[in-house]
C-alpha cells in the first residue's frame, strides 16, 4: 500500500497521510509532485489517492497527473480520499471515474470536511478555533472509517448516481469551466518584495522572478499555495485583497 496525494495548504497532505498511517504505519507517501511518484505506483497494488475538490471537481494539476499515466492505473486497487471546504456530491467519483477508465478497480471513495483555503473570498471563513474543532471531526472520521477499513468495510463517498447529479448541479454545471483549464488570473501586486517564496512553492512551475519581483503566468492550479505563504500578503486570484493566509499548520492539534 502506498499513498498518492495533491496538496495545496496542507489539508490533504495531512488527511492522506494520516489514513495510511493508521492502516500501515510503513507505507510510503508521496505528492504527485514527486519524481518517485510513479515508479512507486507502478510498484503497489493499492493506492490510497487524495487531492482537494476545487469547484465539485480535480484540480487540473491531479486531471492531468492521472490522464498523462493513464497506463500506470490499470489493475490498480485504489481508494480515493477528497477533501473539501463546503461540500461536494461526487468529489470522490471524479477521479474514481477516471481511473476505471484506465483499468482500475475503486475499492472507496471518503469526502473529509477541512478548513476553507480559498484566502481571498470572505465564503466560508471562520475563526482559528472553529478550523481547529472541523479538523478534530475530520480526524475523528478518518480513525472511525480506518478501523472499518482494516476488517474489509470501505466507505462509498461520492461513487453512485445520485452523487454525481447532485455534484454537476449544485457546483459543477455552473464552475466547470474554473477548473477545465489552468487559470491566468493569478495577480501579484506591487506590495511583492521578491522574496521567491511563492516561486519555490508553486507546483507549477507558475510564477517566476525577474528584477527582485515576482511575475504569474497563465498555467495556475489555482492551489492557493502562494497566497497562505506569502510573506506580503501580495498574491490574489479569485478576489482582490488576502482575507486569511489558509494554512493546515494554523489549524493542527497538537
Amino acid at each position: 500500500m502506498i499513498g498518492i496525494y495533491f496538496s495545496g495548504t496542507g489539508n490533504t497532505k495531512h488527511c492522506s497521510e494520516y489514513l495510511l498511517r493508521l492502516l500501515d504505519e510503513n507505507a510510503p507517501s508521496y505528492s504527485i509532485e514527486n519524481g518517485n511518484a510513479i515508479d512507486a505506483i507502478r510498484s503497489s497494488d493499492e493506492i490510497i489517492f487524495a487531492y482537494p475538490v476545487y469547484y465539485s471537481y480535480l484540480p487540473k494539476i491531479v486531471y492531468d497527473f492521472i490522464v498523462n499515466n493513464s497506463a500506470a492505473w490499470k489493475d490498480k486497487n485504489i481508494f480515493v480520499v477528497a477533501t473539501m471546504g463546503l461540500f461536494s456530491g461526487d468529489g470522490a467519483g471524479c477521479a474514481a471515474r477516471l481511473f476505471k477508465k484506465y483499468g482500475a478497480k475503486i475499492l472507496g471513495g471518503l469526502h473529509i470536511k477541512m478548513p476553507d483555503c480559498i484566502g481571498d473570498v470572505k465564503l466560508l471563513k471562520k475563526s482559528i478555533e472553529e478550523n481547529k474543532e472541523l479538523v478534530k471531526r475530520a480526524d475523528v472520521k478518518i480513525e472511525n472509517w480506518a478501523k472499518k477499513i482494516n476488517v474489509g468495510k470501505y466507505p462509498q463517498d461520492g461513487l453512485n448516481l445520485i452523487d454525481r447529479i447532485v455534484g454537476c448541479i449544485g457546483q459543477r454545471l455552473w464552475f466547470r469551466r474554473k477548473t477545465k483549464n489552468y487559470s491566468d488570473k493569478l495577480k501579484i501586486s506591487n506590495d511583492c518584495i521578491g522574496c521567491g517564496l511563492c516561486a519555490k512553492q508553486c507546483p507549477m512551475g507558475n510564477i517566476i522572478l525577474k528584477n527582485n519581483k515576482a511575475f504569474a503566468g497563465n498555467r495556475c492550479t489555482m492551489c492557493y499555495r502562494c497566497i497562505g505563504l506569502c510573506p506580503k500578503q501580495a498574491i490574489t486570484l479569485l478576489g482582490n485583497s488576502v482575507i486569511e493566509q489558509c494554512r493546515f499548520d494554523k489549524y493542527k492539534n497538537e
